[in-house]
């Protein structure tokens, strides 16, 4: 069969568009995924994509050839031009997915431990720090208005999958947000609060970490029962904000480990 080449075909124009429009993502309610790694962890969390996408060139991939088959759907052949241009990444690696947007209830208050995001506007960032809440235990990803949309390629490569290991809900109030969580809540902040290693991180908690300039807004900030500043070595001003994100949520994953604190 031949792939699919144009750019004038509506399916193709309509991927390009969903890798590039937060607006279209949230009104169709799905996003695109590029990679084999990322449709790996889809699959695993048990996703099942709407459509793949393959390459000329990754159909000569096992990897992917195997993923297609896991997906259970017959793939959409796709010149190599076509998926650099429907792809954000500079260099696709040979395949994309359509998948659903998913649709969490309830997940504020059922959280456990959460991170609370307040205005992180970039992609990376916002992707690093939900790998890291991922890697380290936490079960909800909370991004209040002004952050990097939680869905869009780059926030999703950055991600590596850790988004299919948590609720992820964007919200348009996050001091409500935050009122909703049944824990207490720690603030980030680059000085003045106690050292991570002092405060008990055990029990149902959530983080409210803030863009790198103007931090946490006081409206948030007002709202945590502890603030958590992260040591750091005479002369250094500050750590990014998804270093310090995976340094704070490495101390609770710690304590739980060595102190036997109550998750």
């Amino acid at each position: 069969m031949t792939p699919l080449s144009s750019r004038d075909n509506a399916r193709a124009r309509r991927w390009h568009a969903l890798a590039r429009d937060a607006r279209l993502r949230a009104r169709e309610g799905s996003a695109l995924l590029e990679g084999a790694h990322l449709l790996d962890a889809y699959l695993q969390a048990g996703g099942r994509p709407l459509a793949v996408l393959v390459s000329e060139s990754g159909e000569s991939s096992g990897e992917i050839a195997g993923l297609v088959r896991r997906a259970g759907l017959a793939p959409v052949r796709v010149s190599d031009a076509l998926l650099r241009w429907i792809a954000d990444a500079r260099a696709p690696a040979g395949l994309a997915a359509e998948i659903a947007l998913p649709q969490p209830r309830a997940a504020i208050a059922a959280a456990r431990h959460a991170v609370f995001l307040d205005a992180i506007q970039d992609a990376g960032n916002v992707g690093a720090i939900l790998r890291s809440a991922a890697a380290f235990g936490a079960d909800t990803a909370v991004l209040g208005p002004g952050c990097a949309d939680a869905w869009s390629p780059k926030t999703l490569r950055a991600g590596m999958g850790g988004h299919f290991a948590l609720r992820v809900l964007e919200v348009a109030d996050l001091p409500a947000a935050l009122r909703e969580f049944p824990g207490r809540l720690v603030c980030a902040v680059a000085a003045g609060g106690e050292a991570p290693a002092s405060l008990e991180l055990g029990g149902t908690l959530g983080w409210i970490l803030g863009a790198e300039g103007q931090g946490v807004s006081q409206a948030a900030a007002a709202l945590a029962a502890a603030r958590a500043s992260i040591p750091l070595a005479p002369g250094a001003e500050s750590l990014n904000v998804a270093a310090a994100a995976a340094v704070l949520l490495y101390e609770r994953w710690r304590q739980l480990n060595t102190r036997g604190a109550r998750s």
